[in-house]
């Protein structure tokens, strides 16, 4: 697999800044059969720009949820998220949505990638929407992630490995301001999945970006900045 190795000199940190994201008393209940099914009970972290944090817990702790709940794409039942200052949980359907145009890049364990386009246009997609399509930096992007010879194939046309290189790079085409990463190497072997984790920390460190990643791999976990885990919806020291 192409994928190039360079220095991560340029990586940004601000330790000490006020937290990019601010999760505070954040709880979340889904129906069940025996009533409401508690699955976060007053959650709280924070994650400063240009740091890593690994979500762990066991399937159904509600590592997934949390992750949701950050990206906007759920809503929940009390508590606050603060993203780059700004209180998310107070957004309306389409104000989450522009959030996660502008300040969020993520990264799904099932790829999500469209279709009809090529690998270049998928690459762009994001940057695009949000008018940040920078030529030089996608191409640095596709470099990087061993793309470039690839640019103008299909999705189908690619291995998992490949598609989910093209996933991380579209998250990051915007230089988003927060990196959300499911199991981000979920569905790959083991060596594919730690070079696509060295990418994924490498050039977001490098665009200042901060990354929460769920992960069920305590070795992946490890080579992340902080560790937490989620037990019964609370969160713990792993």
């Amino acid at each position: 697999m192409a994928i190039r190795a360079e220095s991560n000199s340029t990586s940004i940190r601000n330790e000490g800044a006020q937290s990019l994201l601010r999760v505070s008393r954040l709880s979340k209940s889904y129906p069940g059969p025996q009533g409401a099914l508690p699955v976060l009970r007053g959650v709280d972290l924070a994650l400063d720009a240009g740091t890593s944090l690994a979500l762990m817990g066991e399937s159904g702790s509600g590592k997934s949820t949390l992750l949701h709940l950050v990206a906007g794409l759920d809503s929940a039942d009390d508590g606050s998220i603060h993203i780059d200052g700004r209180e998310t949980t107070a957004l309306d359907d389409e104000g989450r949505a522009a959030l996660r145009r502008r300040t969020l890049g993520v990264v799904f364990q099932q790829f999500n990638l469209v279709p009809s386009l090529t690998v270049g246009d998928n690459l762009s997609l994001q940057a695009r929407l949000v008018g940040r399509h920078d030529p030089a930096w996608s191409d640095r992007l596709a470099q990087r992630l061993g793309l470039e010879h690839l640019l103008d194939r299909y999705p189908e046309q690619l291995s998992g490995g490949q598609q989910q290189r093209v996933a991380v790079g579209r998250a990051l085409a915007p230089r988003p301001r927060l990196l959300l990463a499911d199991e981000p190497t979920g569905n790959l072997d083991e060596a594919t999945g730690d070079a696509v984790l060295d990418l994924l920390l490498e050039l977001s460190a490098t665009a200042g970006a901060a990354v929460l990643m769920v992960t069920h791999s305590a070795r992946l976990a490890g080579r992340l900045d902080r560790r937490a885990r989620l037990v019964a919806g609370r969160l713990v020291a792993p």
